[in-house]
């Protein structure tokens, strides 16, 4: 187990004090999980604020020893109620703030109202931009756990290899998959920060249902086992000659690479071999492209417009009227974070240290999905590198 170094809680934080002074912020108050933990090490119950100037300071509800323990924070300390707020800040001789900055986008209304009367005289505002843009870049402390956990996710690969067989159930494959990468130190929650975003492991299955859409914005989803979490792998039982989709999140100390394979027993159809190549030059293509500076709207317009002259305007990223808009998405804490190779982002540009994931697919109704998916690392000096490290060759078992 990893406790983040006091040095790279400070980094990030003096990164963020630098975004909030260009943004007219006085504080920011943190309190959503996956920002408490890259920002002091922990998730303990409680509320992290950071002033503009000055160190942060960490109250804690529950688990206080435990947040004093795993934190590299200077001030962690407890507190029972919001109300304790003010004058903890008093106390530790904080101004009283004009400007705050809140996580808009995951707070709850509930929480928000009763942070306004804790806080009457202060106006509030959306650090959710903020807090994105600082875990958006990665550092080498960060770079290196994403690598360990490539490495977990191609135990995943090599163990899918030796189990699956005719006439087990997708959920039977997911089952052993998520079994070895459990015993490889997956921490089991794939957090995503969209609300209402559920994932669990991966998405393991199998020929038609490879191509059944879901609720959750992702190019695949699959039938999975019940309505109340209608995505995944389900109960059909596998097939020879029809894709079998392997998309696994492998996590290590709190961090995620996304990556996908196809398998198949015997061989594939003609048109989901062709689109298993054409996939690959969209990848190319990609990778051709990305560079600092480069707008991560404009990669994803070249990307979709050559899937578009390869034949697949209608199938490519999902299901006609189901297809998502973005081929890419930055990974890290969260599976949904920046950069965002989508549409709508053109004025966002592409930086060393970024980390994400590139998953060009094409789903056929009624045959099945094909595709491929690696984590890239955008490096300061060797340009564009591939994290995950799994073959990409298409399986024939």
């Amino acid at each position: 187990m990893r406790i983040t170094p006091r040095e790279e809680l400070e980094y990030r934080i003096g990164k963020l004090q630098r975004f909030m002074a260009e943004a007219g912020l006085d504080a920011v108050i943190i309190l959503q999980n996956a920002d408490l933990f890259y920002f002091t090490g922990t998730i303990q119950n409680g509320t992290l604020y950071v002033p503009v100037e000055g160190e942060p300071l960490y109250m804690v509800r529950k688990d206080f020893p435990r947040a004093r323990m795993e934190s590299g924070l200077k001030e962690v300390v407890p507190f029972r109620s919001m109300k304790d707020i003010p004058p903890l800040l008093a106390e530790y001789g904080y101004r009283q703030p004009v400007r705050i900055g809140m996580e808009f986008d995951v707070l709850p209304v509930s929480f928000f109202e009763r942070y306004r009367t804790v806080f009457p005289e202060a106006s509030f505002a959306d650090a959710t931009p903020l807090v994105r843009r600082v875990r958006m870049v990665k550092s080498k402390y960060e770079i290196h756990i994403l690598q360990d956990a490539a490495v977990q996710v191609e135990k995943v690969c090599q163990r899918a290899c030796e189990v699956i067989r005719a006439g087990m159930t997708d959920l039977e494959l997911a089952a052993e998959l998520e079994f070895i990468a459990r015993k490889e130190g997956h921490q089991g929650l794939v957090r995503m920060r969209a609300f209402n975003a559920e994932l669990f492991y991966a998405h393991v299955f199998s020929g038609t249902d490879t191509a059944v859409p879901a609720y959750v914005d992702t190019p695949l989803g699959g039938l999975g086992l019940n309505p109340s979490f209608g995505q995944g792998a389900g109960y059909k039982r596998i097939e020879p000659n029809e894709p079998i989709i392997v998309d696994f999140a492998g996590c290590v100390d709190g961090y995620l690479v996304d990556q996908t394979r196809v398998f198949a027993i015997g061989g594939i159809s003609a048109q989901l071999r062709q689109a298993y190549d054409d996939m690959l030059k969209v990848q190319a293509r990609m990778m051709e492209l990305t560079a600092p500076g480069v707008s991560w709207g404009d990669v994803y317009e070249t990307c979709l417009a050559l899937a578009v002259d390869l034949g697949y305007a209608d199938s490519f990223m999902g299901n006609r009227g189901a297809q998502v808009s973005f081929i890419g998405h930055g990974i890290g804490i969260e599976i949904d974070e920046y950069p965002f190779i989508a549409k709508g982002f053109k004025e966002m540009l592409f930086e060393p240290g970024m980390v994400f994931a590139f998953e060009p697919k094409v789903v056929f109704p009624g045959e099945g999905a094909i595709g491929i998916e690696n984590t890239f690392y955008l490096s300061h000096f060797e340009g564009l590198k591939q994290l995950t490290c799994s073959s990409q060759e298409l399986t024939i078992l």
